[in-house]
This record gives structure tokens, sequence and C-alpha cells, in this order.
């Protein structure tokens, strides 16, 4: 069979795909992200390759598919790659149901055009004293999603079932988005699951030093002081962290 190739690759989603948690100030919001890596690879060698990424941090599910999905569809795009309705299931009220229904119509387009099309599950937040209690949700979300892909035969990459994220390591210091170290391995996983060959190699996770009860204690009263309290300030005043952002990469270009 012969190996995959695209030259018109479009990434849609929030923090996640726009790559918050891989800082390089060279780059367009200075990120890079999975999604940048992926783009690099799928570049090599291929003179006619354009990649979009119109992903905003902070987005919840109907706003990413009123804003972005028009534009990607514009672009006519033969790769897509979607993660929606990460930042709906952090909210104190979400309708999973209609999200899914939602989602379902927006990603049954994407795929009636012929590109492949690429879906994400949720991270397994058992592991997780933070995020256990609204675990069910993510449950919920990824059994979804699942069924979606499985609907309109979109690849997935089933990232509940990717265990070595359970390692803080590979997620940024404010807990909510993955590391340079996760970005890689996330890239990595995109790669593998279209069938493109790379050298990309696993990053070394953070090295986290063990704490004592008490260091550990001071350490969560300071990362509640400095990411979730400002979190839920926003939460509370409507506000968002993609407030005045933009896409970073809003039409199809090399990279």
């Amino acid at each position: 069979m012969e190996p995959m190739s695209f030259t018109r690759y479009v990434s849609l989603g929030d923090s996640f795909t726009e790559g918050v948690g891989d800082p390089d100030p060279g780059r367009p919001n200075g990120l890079r992200g999975w999604a940048d890596r992926v783009a690099e690879v799928l570049a090599v060698d291929n003179p006619d390759f354009g990649y979009a990424n119109l992903a905003i941090r902070g987005r919840m599910l109907r706003k990413i598919l009123d804003e972005q999905l028009e534009p990607a569809l514009a672009l006519q795009p033969d790769l897509v790659t979607s993660y929606a309705g990460g930042n709906d299931i952090m909210r104190p009220r979400v309708d999973i149901d209609a999200n899914a229904a939602a989602y379902d119509e927006a990603v049954g387009r994407l795929a009636a055009t012929g590109a492949t099309v690429v879906l994400f599950t949720a991270f397994d937040s058992g592991s997780s004293a933070i995020y256990r209690p609204i675990r069910g949700r993510f449950a919920l979300y990824t059994e979804a999603v699942r069924e979606i892909s499985e609907r309109h035969g979109t690849l997935l990459v089933d990232f509940w079932r990717m265990r070595e994220y359970r390692d803080w390591g590979y997620w940024d210091s404010d807990r909510m988005h993955l590391g340079p170290a996760g970005h890689q391995r996330m890239a990595m996983a995109v790669l593998d699951t279209l069938g493109v060959a790379h050298d990309l190699q696993p990053l070394p996770p953070t090295e986290h030093p063990v704490l004592t009860t008490r260091e550990l204690r001071a350490r969560n009263v300071e990362w509640a002081r400095t990411h979730a309290a400002p979190w839920v300030h926003r939460r509370l005043t409507g506000r968002s962290s993609g407030d005045g952002i933009s896409p970073k990469r809003p039409e199809l270009a090399p990279i």
C-alpha cells in the first residue's frame, strides 16, 4: 500500500491544537505544539505542502464549530485534525449529548469532502486528583467521539488509552496543557495513526522531585494561586484565555 501523502493540512480546535504549553517565540502566537510538529514531517520532500492552524485557546465546542468549520472547508484540505469539547467538560454544566450531536454533524461535513479526518478522544483523568471527580464526563465524551469516528470513517487518536500521560512530566506546569514532551509524543501518535513514516523520537519528560507531604501541599497551593484561580475567575466573569487571540496560521502556507 502506498504511504499516505498530504498537501493541504488544516487543524481545528482549542489550546490543545494551538500548542499551548510548547512555547517557541519564533512562531506565530509564540507556540509550536504537536500540530506544527506533524506539519513539519509532512512537509519534508513535499514542495506543494501547505498548513493552516485555526485553533484558539479557551474555545468551547460550539464556538470552534461556528468560527473554524467554514474557514476549514473553504481551504479544501486533504487532511484535517480536530479536537473540540474539552473546555466544555470543565464547565459546571455541560450537555455532552447535545455537543456530540453538533460535533457529529460537523465531522460529517468534513468527512464528506473526501479529506482524511483525524479525531481525538479525551485524556483519562482517573489518575489525576484534580480532574478525577469529572472522569465520568471525560468517559462519556470519549465514547461519543469513538461513535462519531466510526460513523464517518475517520481516523482516531485514542488519547484515553495513552497511559504515558499519567506522568506529569508530559504536562505543562499549569497541569492543564501538554508540555513539549507531551506535544512531541502526541505528534508521533498522529503520524503513526496516519501511517506516515517519521524519525521523531520521544523527548524526556520533565523530572519532578519526590516531595514531602508539606512540600506537595505548598506546591498545590501555589498552583491553585497561579493557575486555577485565574481560570476560575475567567469563567465567573465570562472571559476566555483566547480573548483577543487570532488563529496562528489562518491560511495554508509552508512551514
